[in-house]
């Protein structure tokens, strides 16, 4: 027996030498750095943690984040102290005895995955070898990679405990943790999964996030919420187990039921994401500015900033409510309108759209035939649809999800404060998930009628009375093309009929707009318009009093904002300031200065008139039909063949801008009963606004009154609103015979 055990003790002494020597050269070649440096104590002293930027509201209320790495960090001490209990009974329940590593831990890892080949082996790990696998990720190092990974976390685990105390290795690791969703730290995981900071986390929810640390997509309670709260349980358990909970508190805690408040604050999902991802293209050009006037390297993604905002956050919640309900029914309006003769289920149009895919000409290039592609496009397949009645996955081909979304009405608004410019709420799409273009600042439609304010203020500032009076008869325009403009819902009876001024403006009359254009000059106009905001070329043709001009809402708040702010126009904004991580201020928006556009007896006339349209003209329903008692000013506007409507509503507080229509021009409303303004635009106003007054929110805006209007001002509007044209007048025209002439351009020869 003993010779036995002799012949044997050689060869395994041998085989444990080389196992031994193995170690060594191992861990020799990891502590060196060859498989990945190891940083040193100073290094990670002086480390620091890429920090998510934060977008805030105008009271400093979160709206959204900007990140690499989703991570928003939080001192130790303003945490509950039940989310360090709960992270080390479950973690680390050793955390204070040992000095950062589980030597049994490697060598069990070790054998079992190097000599056993057993990949199940992982775990074990201290919260400090840990916090140096989410400071250090791992890399794919092949079968012995685990074993080099425990051993490199191992000498970065020592030197960690080393450099940092206790407390401060507890700091790190929950603010780098992964906690599913990616959601990196336990603040943004608070907030993303509880709608609140990580300070006022209950028991049972600091347990939650806890437990879905040891498999964050297995145990996330988004996801998988009965796991998670098994998961919770057992945290809850360990925590009872280490003294950290009574027996009496584990059974009430452990009943409790999962609940949640998911609160999206990046990407397309949450509050005002095509706000933020304006905030986010200029706060980019901001820093650019910045880093290269002052030799700084500020990153928008990774150093912790504070991007201060205009947004009022309880006015956009209230306005994308109001759009969402509003938008609903106006599109199944519009669709029951269109029918089964609606041009987006035609098969020539959707011919012609499907060739603009770039998957049709990927295919195309690839040799395909158009046969070939539109069979291949015809067949369906799982997609995930926007709906506002649901946004399921549903089996549609690429023709059917073409067709689907060249139906969808769009929808653009933003408001403004008309003093200053910031912006207070802004909605640049239906979902900014399926549609990212921007209807606010990306888009230009023809304006309609909210164009004719301009050509009105023009006339005033030109000499041309309030109750002044124009005929309602069209007038064809010789030189330009026989071009008869004519009035919507127009009626025999009007024929003899003339309105002031202010009547036409009310009531958006065309043809009398066209004749105040001219009479106020082209020229003129444009000149007015100019001064007023508006950048873009503007048309010099007579249809431009019917809104011809393609213009963007933000043109379109800029120019109302001369009614309310002095004649002046102001520069619509979204930033206010932004502070870095230390809170040292680095930008801070400077007011642009507009010239005066035109008098203070025009700007008052101007408002006064524009009350009318909201009183008894083509926006009188804000009282009639929504009960808004409020005095406001605003104009309607209805493009040609019923493709954009418009609303502009306004107060010395706010002017709100909204557009609504179809992404394909060739695609409008059936008739002008359901596009006119005030009727596709005019309802969301209407809605936001009552909910504005309804919740008391920003009573600021809800409460403002217009200043008071000099007796002169009132006197000139005194007249009867309509005259008829006298008898012999009558007596010697032909109703049914339409006026020609030449349109005369103001200062050409006569």
């Amino acid at each position: 027996m003993f010779d036995k055990l002799k012949r044997f003790k050689k060869p395994l002494l041998l085989f444990a030498g080389v196992i031994f020597l193995a170690l060594i050269s191992l861990f020799a070649s990891v502590y060196l750095g060859y498989w990945g440096k190891i940083p040193s104590s100073e290094e990670l002293r002086a480390g620091e943690l890429d920090r998510s930027t934060l977008i805030l509201d105008n009271e400093g209320e979160l709206v959204g984040k900007l990140y690499i790495h989703d991570r928003l960090p939080v001192s130790l001490d303003s945490l509950p102290p039940y989310i360090t209990d709960a992270l080390i009974a479950t973690e680390d329940a050793r955390f204070y005895e040992h000095d950062g590593v589980d030597t049994r831990s490697i060598f069990r890892v070790f054998f079992k995955t190097l000599l056993l080949q057993d990949r199940s082996s992982g775990g074990g790990s201290t919260l400090s070898q840990q916090l140096a696998k989410n400071l250090y990720p791992r890399e794919d190092l092949g079968s012995a990679g685990i074993v080099i990974h425990k051993l490199r976390e191992s000498i970065i685990a020592s030197r960690l405990e080393k450099a940092f105390t206790k407390e401060e290795i507890l700091e790190t690791y929950l603010n780098t943790v992964s906690f599913g969703d990616n959601k990196f730290g336990i603040e943004s995981a608070s907030r993303h999964f509880f709608g609140k900071p990580a300070a006022q986390l209950t028991l049972v929810e600091a347990a939650t996030l806890i437990g879905s640390l040891k498999a964050t997509y297995t145990y996330n309670p988004r996801l998988f919420p009965e796991k998670s709260r098994e998961r919770r349980n057992v945290v809850l358990a360990q925590m009872e187990r280490y003294g950290k909970l009574s027996a009496d508190s584990l059974e009430t805690l452990m009943a409790e039921d999962l609940s949640l408040s998911l609160t999206p604050l990046s990407g397309s999902e949450g509050i005002a994401p095509y706000f933020r991802e304006r905030v986010r293209r200029e706060a980019q050009t901001i820093l650019m500015a910045y880093n290269s006037q002052h030799g700084t390297n500020y990153n928008l993604y990774s150093d912790g900033l504070k991007i201060h905002t205009t947004l009022d956050l309880e006015m956009q919640l209230l306005a994308e409510a109001a759009m969402r309900k509003h938008m609903k029914s106006l599109q199944n309006e519009f669709e029951k309108s269109h029918g089964k003769k609606a041009l987006w289920l035609s098969e020539k149009y959707l011919q012609g759209e499907v060739q603009k895919l770039p998957v049709y000409k990927k295919l195309s290039k690839s040799g395909f035939t158009h046969k070939e592609i539109i069979d291949s496009l015809s067949t369906p397949k799982p997609v995930t649809t926007f709906d506002w009645n649901d946004h399921s996955t549903r089996m549609m081909s690429t023709l059917d999800s073409l067709a689907h979304y060249r139906k969808m009405l769009n929808f653009g608004s933003v408001s403004i404060h008309p003093g200053s410019g910031a912006v207070t709420t802004w909605i640049g799409g239906i979902d900014f998930d399926h549609y990212k273009f921007d209807h606010v600042s990306q888009s230009k439609r023809q304006t309609g009628s909210v164009f004719k304010p301009l050509v009105y203020a023009t006339a005033l500032e030109q000499g041309i009375e309030p109750c002044s009076y124009y005929s309602l008869k069209p007038v064809t325009y010789e030189n330009m093309e026989d071009w008869t403009p004519k009035n919507a819902g127009e009626k025999k009876s009007e024929d003899y009929i003339n309105y002031s001024l202010a009547h036409a403006l009310s009531n958006s009359v065309n043809t009398v707009a066209v004749k105040v254009l001219e009479d106020a000059g082209i020229s003129n106009v444009i000149e007015t318009a100019g001064k007023m905001g508006i950048s873009s070329d503007l048309p010099a043709v007579p249809s431009l009093a019917l809104g011809t001009a393609e213009l963007s809402l933000i043109d379109m708040g800029r120019a109302y904002s001369s009614f309310i702010n002095e004649g002046k126009a102001v520069e619509p904004y979204v930033i206010s300031h932004i502070t870095d991580a230390e809170g040292n201020e680095i930008y801070r928006h400077e007011k642009k200065e507009y010239e005066t556009a035109f008098s203070e007896s025009t700007r008052l006339l101007m408002l006064e008139m524009l009350k009318k349209v909201t009183q008894d003209g083509t926006a009188s329903r804000l009282r009639s039909v929504y009960g808004i008692k409020q005095v406001l000013a605003g104009k309607t506007g209805t493009t040609q063949n019923n493709k954009d409507g418009w609303f502009i509503g306004m107060n010395p507080q706010m002017i709100s801008v909204t557009w609504v229509g179809n992404d394909d021009h060739r695609i409008g409303f059936k008739d002008t009963r359901t596009g006119q303004g005030a009727h596709s635009a005019l309802p969301y106003f209407a809605g936001w606004f009552s909910s504005l007054i309804n919740t008391g929110t920003a009573p600021e805006v809800t409460r403002a009154t217009f200043e008071e209007v000099p007796d002169e001002i009132l006197e000139s509007l005194a007249c009867e609103p309509t005259k008829k044209d006298g008898f012999f007048k009558r007596l010697f025209s032909n109703p049914d015979k339409i006026k020609k002439k030449k349109f005369r351009r103001k200062g050409d020869a006569q």
